[in-house]
């Protein structure tokens, strides 16, 4: 990261992700669900809410009900950022059928060839508008082959349809193909050995509940923080963020540290020191402008997740704070 200002206010505020309570990450966190097959994504986050008591409840990114795998929930001011989920990239493992025989060497080159930018039309039952989309798998990696059974991982882009790859692959191999099995081990940087079954789930609530154990719960949660993790950042100072909070832009002379090489217009996590998110805002200048001025909107804020009142509102007399404050 960039320094923009290396002297700032000693942060005497706010609370770091990991020393916040159960409660408060009930109120805006995150849990990989590890979904069974059978129920709808819909279904098995009504079953979530019920369990843990939650008011809000989100998820990202739906599973077709046979699918198995890891089902990002958003808590609480979470579910604001549940666009985030939906659009980070995904890995899969796939169990394709052929429809006829064909050799081993055969299948290996024509599935290579699906790496990289692949053209897709979504499926006749799908809930999106069917139109030719182009979608990019980064890797596409064969772990066994018995017989007709092809057993695969995939990384992809968000919006990828692995039926209608394999039903593609079937049809490059000019023998036909289908979908057997499928189960998403990967969303984003959330991962099917960090993911729980909705029996863990509820048991750990109860434990916290009835009997004050809370550290099972605490495994389970992860603060708000983990979705923003792939967008750039910007450090905010302690005079700036209640400001923020209050829906306000934020100014050259409220940044401490910044990522380097942001490019304007981009989507960026606005941060405060003890790594807590205050809001998603949109770049209005990119970081060598930044880093050369001394004024004027550096960022646009559009979602505000931080609460007004966790910072006090120092910016209504920031300018008149003593020299021997800053350090």
């Amino acid at each position: 990261m960039l320094v923009k200002d290396p002297n700032v206010i000693k942060d005497k505020w706010g609370k770091r992700p990991s020393d916040r309570s159960v409660g408060e990450l009930l109120s805006a966190g995150v849990i990989a669900l590890d979904k069974q097959s059978g129920p709808t994504s819909h279904q098995v986050t009504a079953w979530a809410k019920n369990a843990i008591h939650a008011k809000k409840i989100g998820h990202g990114g739906t599973l077709d009900p046979y699918v198995s795998g890891v089902l990002p929930l958003c808590l609480g001011k979470a579910v604001r950022l549940t666009d985030l989920v939906l659009s980070s990239d995904k890995q899969y493992v796939c169990i394709m059928r052929l429809h006829r025989d064909r050799s081993e060497k055969r299948i290996r080159e024509v599935m290579s060839t699906f790496e990289g930018k692949i053209y897709q039309m979504p499926p006749v039952r799908s809930a999106v508008k069917r139109q030719l989309r182009i979608r990019t798998i980064s890797k596409l990696n064969i772990l066994e082959i018995n017989g007709r059974d092809v057993l695969f991982t995939v990384d992809c882009d968000a919006g990828t349809y692995i039926r209608t790859l394999c039903t593609d692959i079937g049809e490059a191999l000019g023998c036909g193909a289908n979908m057997l099995e499928l189960r998403r081990s990967r969303s984003g940087r959330m991962t099917e050995d960090k993911a729980v079954i909705m029996q863990d789930l509820a048991d750990a609530y109860v434990f916290w509940q009835q009997h004050g154990r809370e550290d099972w719960m605490r495994s389970i949660l992860m603060p708000v923080e983990v979705l923003v993790e792939p967008l750039p950042k910007i450090i905010v100072k302690p005079t700036a963020v209640d400001a923020i909070c209050r829906g306000a832009d934020l100014t050259v002379k409220g940044i401490h540290m910044l990522d380097e090489d942001i490019r304007k217009n981009a989507l960026v996590a606005l941060m405060t020191a003890r790594g807590e998110l205050i809001a998603l805002g949109k770049m209005s200048m990119s970081t060598p402008k930044i880093m050369a001025s001394s004024q004027g909107i550096a960022v646009s804020t559009e979602r505000v997740i931080m609460n007004p009142g966790h910072y006090p509102s120092m910016w209504k007399f920031s300018t008149d704070l003593d020299e021997d404050e800053l350090q």
